[in-house]
C-alpha cells in the first residue's frame, strides 16, 4: 500500500505561480512513476505530467512550458505551476504507479484545489 498526501493548492491570480507537493508513504520502494492529474468541474480527469524513478518526464500539451514536475529519490513529487490561467482551475491529484514483481497498481491522493481567479 502507498498513501499520497497533496499540499500547496489555493487561490492565485492569473499569471501567478503555485507549487504543489505530494508526499508518499508506505511501500515507497515499489513506486516506479509519480505524476499529477487534474479534474475541473464538469470535465474528465486529465493527465498532466509524469516522472519516472530515473527522471524521465512527460507533459500534457496543455501545460507544457508552464508546469515543471520534479521528484526526489524516494517519496516526494512536486509540480511547479507558472503562468497560471483561469482554465487551470481544478482539483489536482497526485498519482503513483507501483510495480512489485508482476503486480502493477496505481494510487491516488485525495486532491488539492487550485483556483485561478482575479
Amino acid at each position: 500500500q502507498v498513501q499520497l498526501v497533496e499540499s500547496g493548492g489555493g487561490l492565485v491570480q492569473p499569471g501567478g505561480s503555485l507549487m504543489l507537493s505530494c508526499a508518499a508513504s508506505g511501500r515507497i520502494f515499489s513506486i516506479k512513476t509519480m505524476g499529477w492529474h487534474r479534474q475541473a468541474p464538469g470535465k474528465e480527469r486529465e493527465l498532466l505530467s509524469t516522472i519516472t524513478r530515473d527522471g524521465s518526464r512527460n507533459y500534457a500539451d496543455s501545460v507544457k512550458g508552464r508546469f515543471t514536475i520534479s521528484r526526489n529519490n524516494t517519496s516526494t513529487v512536486w509540480l511547479q505551476m507558472n503562468s497560471l490561467k483561469p482554465e487551470d482551475t481544478a482539483v489536482y491529484y497526485c498519482y503513483a504507479l507501483t510495480v512489485n514483481g508482476i503486480t502493477v497498481m496505481d494510487y491516488w491522493g485525495k486532491g488539492t484545489l487550485v483556483t485561478v481567479s482575479s
